[in-house]
């Protein structure tokens, strides 16, 4: 199979497309406009790979993404590319509106367009995958109230709006167009690789410099996490498996709090290191809490037991055996976050 990956320069699309490379026989088209948040390095390991290609191109570019489509002719599509930082979005939303709606927007006509004129056979065989978020769904009322596929849209912040305004464009255009789609809502993701601005790596880097950890309010804000090698393989088995017009929702069955996930980190970190190089008896006291953000949701949790049951998907890794690997992985790269650091 082709399958062109947007945004495989990211955290996620990066550790999708080495899984495509390492584990099958596809062709893969990486697409990625090399925005702060994307590392083409991340793909050093495959990126000389015949069945690997790369153009840096931004999906809002209709005549380039059509050359491409062109060119390469895909079978499929991974929908990754996208502005996904809530902070940023709240002091930026002009960013998330282009690339999250107008960027989606323009791959759909796009991809339409090739599939029209591909013949029967290759119409069946197309789908177009759309990687969206648990966050569309807003704030759990009750904690114990899972998110599923049928929860009623109530984003809170403008990233939030504009991957949901995606996820409409993307089911108008299979009702209207008979596009073949699939749409995956995933829980918070973690793991090696993740850009140092989202919650997991700046708690572990921040602590490795013995800088204050950050924490908004009181911390009690319940997050549901993801292994990011766990999702690659849900998106895998729906791309492959799942029925067209489908969506699911991809959860790690691991609700926490923010507050605790900080303490169980540090905790960690005191077991590789007793003796601290800072004026500190335990990581825990740089924990700082400081003014919560707007709009800050306080519950998210997902409901994984329809792809669990009609994909025979679970996740592999547990919470505490996702994150000591990726606490590991940050801290053997720790020297590559330095200068990031002196500047602060």
């Amino acid at each position: 199979m082709k399958i062109i990956v947007t945004g495989g320069a990211g955290f996620i699309g990066s550790a999708v497309i080495k899984y495509l490379i390492n584990h099958t026989y596809h062709q893969i088209y990486n697409i990625d406009k090399l925005t702060y948040a994307s590392n083409i390095n991340f793909l050093n390991s495959i990126s000389h790979h015949p069945r690997y290609h790369f153009a840096q191109l931004d999906i809002i570019d209709h005549q380039a993404l059509s050359s491409i489509f062109k060119i390469f002719k895909p079978q499929a599509i991974i929908h990754l590319a996208a502005e996904s930082h809530v902070d940023r979005s709240l002091e930026n939303s002009e960013k998330f509106i282009q690339t999250n709606i107008l960027g989606t927007f323009q791959l759909l006509q796009v991809s339409y367009r090739y599939w029209s004129d591909l013949n029967k056979f290759e119409k069946e065989k197309f789908r177009f995958l759309h990687v969206s978020t648990d966050e569309v769904f807003g704030d759990m009322s009750d904690s114990k109230k899972l998110f599923t596929e049928n929860s009623r849209y109530s984003p809170s912040s403008p990233y939030s709006a504009s991957k949901a305004s995606a996820d409409h464009l993307v089911r108008a255009w299979h009702r209207s167009y008979g596009l073949p789609i699939l749409i995956t809502n995933s829980s918070n993701n973690y793991g090696p690789n993740q850009h140092p601005e989202k919650f997991i790596p700046k708690i572990i880097i921040n602590a490795l410099h013995g800088l204050p950890i950050p924490i908004y309010g009181d911390g009690n804000q319940i997050r549901d996490w993801l292994y990011v090698e766990d999702h690659v393989q849900a998106i895998y088995k729906i791309l492959t498996s799942a029925q067209i017009g489908e969506s699911y929702n991809i959860g790690g069955n691991n609700q926490i709090s923010n507050i605790s996930i900080a303490y169980k980190i540090c905790n960690f970190l005191d077991g590789l290191f007793p003796k601290k190089t800072f004026k500190i008896n335990s990581y825990s006291e740089l924990i700082t809490h400081i003014k919560d953000r707007p709009g800050h949701d306080k519950c998210y949790g997902i409901n994984n037991n329809k792809i669990k049951n009609e994909l025979n998907w679970k996740p592999i890794e547990s919470f505490d055996s996702g994150l000591n690997k990726t606490i590991t992985w940050y801290k053997e790269r720790i020297e590559n976050y330095n200068s990031i650091y002196q500047t602060i």
